[in-house]
Parts: C-alpha cells; sequence; structure tokens
C-alpha cells in the first residue's frame, strides 16, 4: 500500500511539474528563443566579423607590399596611388605605414614641406601606434632643425627624451645638436652626455654623439683666451665658429631599447 502511495506521489509530482513547464513555456518560450537567436547571431557576427577584419589586413598587407617593391623598382606614381588609397581606406596600422611611406618619398623627391605635414599629423595622432608616433614626432622636428630655434625644439623633442620613450637617445641626439646650433654648449653637453650614458642606445648613434661631443669641445679650446689685464667684455659668440653639426638622416634612426627599471 505505501508503494503505490508513494509511486501515486511520484506520478502527481511529475504532472505538477511538466504542467509548470508548460506554462512557463507558454509565458517565457518567445523570450528564450529569441534569447537563443540572438547568442546564435551574436556569435556568429562575431566570427564574421574576425574573418573579415583578417581578410582586410591580408589584402592591405599585399598592397602595402607591393607599393613598397615598386618604390623599389622606380615606379613611383604606381607606389604613390596605392600607398595613398591604403592611407584613405586601408586599416590603421598599413594606413599609417603608408603615410610614412609617403612622407619618406616626398622628403627624397625635395618636397620637405609635405612630409613634415604628413610627420606632424601622424605625431599628434592618439590613435596612432607609439612606435610610429615617435618617429614620426623625431622625423618631424629633423627636418625642422634648420630653421628652428632651440625653444622650439625643446617643444618638440622634450616628450622624445624620457626613460619611457624608445626614441630617447635619438631625440637627445637632435637636442643636443639643436643646443650646439643654437651656441648654448653647456646644454649641448648635457644632452651628449646623457645619451652616451644610454647603455641601450644604438651603436650609430653613440658613435656620432661621440663626435659630435669632439667637436664641442674642439670648438671651445679654439676660442682665443683674453689677455692678461684686460678689461673683462662680454664674451663674443663663437657659436658660428663650431663645426656645423650634420643632421642624423631618417634611415640612421633606431629605438632604443625600453631602460629596465632597479
Amino acid at each position: 500500500m505505501v508503494d503505490k502511495n508513494d509511486s501515486l506521489l511520484r506520478e502527481v509530482d511529475e504532472e505538477l511539474r511538466r504542467e509548470q513547464l508548460e506554462k512557463l513555456w507558454q509565458k517565457y518560450g518567445t523570450y528564450a528563443f529569441i534569447v537563443a537567436a540572438l547568442i546564435v547571431v551574436g556569435v556568429g557576427g562575431t566570427k564574421w566579423l574576425e574573418a573579415r577584419r583578417l581578410a582586410a589586413a591580408e589584402k592591405a598587407g599585399a598592397a602595402y607590399q607591393q607599393a613598397v617593391a615598386a618604390l623599389a623598382t622606380g615606379k613611383s606614381e604606381d607606389a604613390a596611388k596605392a600607398l595613398n588609397a591604403l592611407s584613405a581606406d586601408g586599416p590603421a596600422g598599413y594606413a599609417q605605414l603608408a603615410e610614412l611611406q609617403l612622407a619618406g618619398t616626398a622628403l627624397k623627391s625635395g618636397n620637405p614641406a609635405e612630409a613634415l605635414k604628413i610627420y606632424e599629423r601622424l605625431g599628434s595622432d592618439r590613435s596612432s601606434d607609439r612606435l610610429l608616433q615617435g618617429f614620426a614626432k623625431l622625423q618631424a622636428a629633423s627636418i625642422r632643425m634648420a630653421d628652428a630655434d632651440f625653444t622650439e625644439m625643446q617643444n618638440r623633442l622634450n616628450d622624445l627624451i624620457v626613460a619611457e620613450s624608445p626614441w630617447r637617445a635619438n631625440a637627445g641626439e637632435l637636442l643636443g645638436l639643436a643646443a650646439m646650433k643654437a651656441g648654448k654648449t653647456d646644454d649641448a653637453r648635457k644632452a651628449f652626455e646623457r645619451v652616451m650614458g644610454e647603455r641601450n642606445a644604438p651603436q650609430s648613434v653613440i658613435e656620432r654623439t661621440r663626435t659630435f661631443m669632439g667637436n664641442l669641445i674642439a670648438g671651445e679650446l679654439a676660442k682665443p683666451k683674453p689677455a692678461e689685464g684686460s678689461q673683462t667684455k662680454a664674451p663674443p659668440d663663437k657659436s658660428a665658429d663650431l663645426p656645423k653639426p650634420e643632421v642624423p638622416k631618417a634611415a640612421d634612426t633606431k629605438p632604443t631599447e625600453p631602460a629596465k627599471k632597479q
């Protein structure tokens, strides 16, 4: 009798659960179906977008390589057309690389104003890759070296000489040259010493900086000493007597490895 009662209770319990599930499905079944459909669509959409992004990157990469090859073989018009298209419509990374190539081409063809415009645009674009952004700022400063005063060069280079900057050695070299050009020998010496003390700086930068420091010292030693007993006068500006520094070219610039924390 007990077994029959237990069996009956189980049947009643199962029937109640079935009825509750049916009521829940009638009330919320449509929403559950919509949620399930959205999940399926969301997963499928994400995969589709990822596949589309990869396809666009592959296409842009191939176009960029073709443009670089065209430049190497002297087909400058074809290269410029492809690079301009990438700059306008390509994925962010390839668009920035294309602009750097366009700036370099403009510089080589004797159009520094156009190159400067591109470099400054990239340097001020916060969405740009940090390494490319720093390189663009460095090249813009290099172009402005001949005409800019020391204050302008400081403003252009100060955020590139910090310890976290991969371009700190190159920027320090340019800052020293700017100080040397302005006749600020103390500032030039400090900048060059800082670069020479940079353990991770590219060897080419170290060697050039040593040469600039040697020129700086030679220029100071060449200054005539005042005769004994003569009236002290303000020393004339001898910055023009210093050996004229050669601004490093874009091809000579290499990033410095990040400084290791002690």
